[in-house]
């Protein structure tokens, strides 16, 4: 992506806009509520969910039981200008560090995106079951 960002030409304080082929059920209204939240902040920020299931950690067996007050799924889109995108990636790449996401590389170059309430159909199609419950949607 880093790389893309800077073959692409676009100026580095223009927005771009990162989604996820594996979220086709995006609604238009959580687009434009991303987009409106996004122009007005410094950073940036993401499609997200509060966390409403109980969370779990463990590997077999439950080692321990996470507070989800706080938490969030992370979804896409995910808006931040380019040219501090393209920086973050490239920083993550070159330190090594972990991201699983766009928001993730902007967060280890020190800054706080924006959470912005998401949509449950926005859902990735992950398993097999998945691509029948997008069907119902789409």
């Amino acid at each position: 992506m880093a790389g893309a960002l800077a073959d692409s030409g676009v100026a580095d304080d223009t927005w771009v806009l990162v989604h996820d082929a594996a979220r086709p059920g995006l609604p238009a209204a959580a687009l434009g509520r991303l987009i409106d939240a996004c122009l007005a902040d410094p950073v940036g920020g993401l499609l997200a969910l509060p966390v409403a299931d109980t969370v779990k950690g463990g590997h077999e067996r439950v080692e321990r039981t996470l507070d989800r007050n706080g938490l969030w799924l992370a979804q896409t889109p995910q808006m931040f200008r380019a040219g501090v995108l393209r920086d973050a990636l490239t920083a993550a790449s070159v330190s090594g560090a972990v991201v699983t996401d766009e928001a993730s590389a902007i967060e280890a170059a020190g800054y706080a995106p924006l959470l912005v309430p998401g949509a449950m159909r926005n859902f990735k199609v992950t398993w097999p079951d998945d691509f029948e419950l997008m069907e119902k949607w789409l």
